[in-house]
């Protein structure tokens, strides 16, 4: 069989104060367990992340290379800041990643948390395994988009990531409003994203900008003891701050608004 990259998903809790709290089976079936156990070739977006995320692998399913004998290579810098989605240098890159797999070897691709290459980068690795003719083969485990989103009442059939707004407050404010009437005119559902220390001003630009009428959901500490997940009608958050204040505003959180 041809050398396979894996897209393994990790557990949502790193960066956060339960990283070592949860065993990780909690977060990922026995497939992806097994998978990750086995892989000694591994391109990632933080290494560090990575051998803890192995290591509490191996407290589950033994892992069959110790971490320090493992090839673990991180995507470049460019990838985290600017995307790696846009054909063009990145791909070049990936395929000088992908030469253990060109060798015979199995490879895994992970973020620090939830799927590669979705809301994080990774997609260049895809696209040049595709044109290296190796099989890509997607495991189970969270994706904080998805969660969120079946979590919002909003609408499921028709959405789109817009990843981050401008910090810029002028800025900001026009790039939601644009969002805000796009998702009125077409009923897409919005999603964002923000840094966990921004999140409280990306909240007050949402509720000072949105529509009243427009529905706003915000999910935070998804799959976390810590969870919170609130949905209401934007002029109903005004009204009703106890919705703000039962939210964990300082966990990653992931924000959705439409129709």
């Amino acid at each position: 069989m041809p050398s396979r990259l894996y897209l393994l998903p990790t557990p949502l809790d790193f960066g956060t104060q339960q990283t070592t709290a949860l065993p990780v089976d909690l977060w990922l079936p026995r497939e992806t367990l097994e998978v990750a156990a086995r892989l000694g070739h591994w391109i990632t977006e933080n290494a560090k992340s990575t051998r803890a995320f192995l290591k509490r692998v191996d407290q589950i399913r033994p892992l069959s290379t110790p971490i320090q004998g493992m090839h673990i290579v991180e995507l470049p810098r460019e990838s985290h800041k600017k995307g790696d989605h846009a054909p063009g240098a990145a791909d070049q890159a990936a395929a000088a990643l992908l030469a253990p797999a060109l060798q015979g070897h199995d490879v895994g691709l992970v973020s620090e948390a939830g799927m590669p290459a979705i809301a994080d980068p990774g997609s260049a690795v895809v696209r040049a395994a595709h044109q290296a003719g190796l099989a890509v083969l997607p495991l189970t485990g969270p994706v904080s988009l998805m969660l969120a989103l079946a979590a919002s009442g909003l609408n499921g059939q028709g959405f789109a990531f817009v990843g981050y707004v401008p910090q810029s407050a002028n800025e900001r404010a026009q790039r939601l409003r644009e969002l805000d009437a796009h998702a009125q005119r077409t009923g897409q559902t919005q999603i964002l994203i923000e840094t966990p220390y921004r999140n409280e001003a990306l909240l007050d630009a949402l509720l000072a900008t949105l529509n009243p009428n427009t529905r706003l959901a915000v999910a935070c500490g998804l799959g976390l003891p810590e969870q919170t997940i609130q949905s209401a009608l934007v002029r109903d958050w005004k009204s009703q701050p106890a919705r703000r204040q039962a939210l964990a505003l300082g966990l990653p959180a992931v924000f959705l608004f439409g129709r």
